[in-house]
């Protein structure tokens, strides 16, 4: 499409611009440097692969359930993995159950045509969105099965808009859509599309066996000493920090763990700082210190939150007061209440939950504070709610085993 190839060679001129200043449009562009030869020397010929395409870390997680379980259940498939911004492949580029992880070329027709005869899936599945036409076009001209997984549509998306036609049209490429939602069905049939099934969201089974995993930190168990725990993840800005210091120093007898979405240092200091109870840092939690007499622990190492929540009673999930929120289910799935800032109208456990009752959308301080007020202390009324995000979680688990059955039916 000259059209669409107009407009990405732009992008990545711009990119390459940007590139000089800015770390992550640097890394979007040196990793895509020699991506052919790099593909050309690790992807056979005879390799029987499954091509898996996510745009950043958050999609990826979507899907991670699904890569996995077809990891084990059919051996004799290799694994791609591509990810197109390096908040993903940065992350994950030695993701053990993928046999190889690349970004993906800018679409372009000829990068995709030259992108699909070295890695030749046999299969192509993308994470939730990312509908690149160019590549799409490809797919379909190829014959090669392609699904959308854990996809959700809204109706104010470029698909259902009066100059959509060029991406409507891509979307014929796909055999299934496994959809998060009925609304995304209705969408769907409004343009055309009658082949989505409603699958949910496979991030229910990679919570669920995260929850299920035997894990044990003796640093958190010394820190929480038996005492009840608020965990605020993936916390984000002064939107997030500003409102739990707040919180904190109203409450004094509860034990907060705060895991930073960023390991910057000043936020860190911040709470250091303002803290009248004592703060710190799990990195300096050596068998000397008595964690007993410090109400935070700032969690300063990526990697530990979803099973961290296990220790905790009560979630402040991060990212309300910016983009949006990050993982509800990743604390819910503990039957843990949890409440966040106010933009949360993109992700579809937060909205159920609200309506639900598990969980709450606040404001500010005041809000915030009135929302733990009854649970910090009655017990019952931390049960009753704990157990409506918990069941929510087992309700919604399942979507893997309806995508694979489809797949390779």
């Amino acid at each position: 499409m000259f059209f669409v190839d107009i407009i990405v060679k732009i992008g990545v001129f711009g990119a390459k611009i940007a590139s000089t200043c800015n770390k992550k449009a640097k890394l979007w562009v040196e990793g895509r440097n020699g991506i052919f030869e790099k593909m050309t020397l690790a992807i056979k010929p005879e390799d029987q692969v499954i091509w898996f395409h996510a745009a950043s870390l958050g999609e990826f997680e979507e899907g991670r359930p699904v890569i996995e379980r077809i990891r084990f259940a059919y051996p004799q498939y290799k694994i791609l993995l591509t990810f197109f911004s390096p908040s993903g492949y940065e992350i994950r580029k030695n993701y053990v159950h993928a046999d190889w992880v690349f970004y993906l070329p800018a679409d372009t027709s000829k990068n995709m045509k030259k992108f699909l005869d070295i890695a030749h899936p046999d299969v192509a599945i993308f994470i939730k969105y990312e509908f690149w036409p160019n590549l799409l076009l490809e797919l379909r001209n190829r014959s090669i099965r392609s699904y959308a997984i854990s996809a959700r549509f809204i109706p104010n998306s470029r698909f259902f808009k009066w100059y959509g036609g060029i991406f409507r049209s891509s979307l014929n490429a796909f055999d299934t859509f496994f959809v998060q939602d009925d609304r995304s069905i209705q969408l769907l049939k409004t343009i055309g599309f009658n082949n989505s099934i409603l699958a949910g969201d496979p991030r229910f089974d990679q919570v669920e066996a995260i929850a299920k995993t035997e894990w044990r930190n003796e640093i958190v168990e010394r820190f929480k000493n038996g005492r009840k725990v608020f965990i605020a993840g993936s916390t984000c800005g002064a939107g997030d920090e500003d409102l739990l210091q707040i919180l904190i120093n109203k409450h004094p007898n509860t034990k907060f763990i705060i895991v930073p979405h960023e390991m910057d240092v000043p936020p860190m200091e911040k709470i250091e700082a303002n803290t009248v109870r004592g703060t710190i840092r799990y990195s300096k939690c050596t068998d000397s210190v008595d964690l007993t007499k410090y109400q935070v622990l700032i969690v300063d190492t990526i990697g530990m939150l979803a099973l961290l929540y296990r220790y905790g009673n009560w979630a402040y999930i991060g990212g309300g007061f910016v983009a949006g929120i990050h993982s509800v289910i990743e604390a819910s799935v503990y039957g843990i209440p949890a409440v966040f800032g106010p933009n949360y109208h993109k992700n579809r456990p937060g909205i159920d939950m609200v309506k639900l009752g598990a969980c709450c959308s606040i404001s500010n301080g005041e809000e915030l504070d009135a929302w733990f007020m009854p649970i910090e202390n009655d017990d019952e009324t931390l049960k009753k709610v704990s157990e409506i995000a918990y069941e929510y979680c087992q309700q919604n688990k399942g979507a893997s085993d309806i995508i694979l059955k489809k797949i390779f039916e």
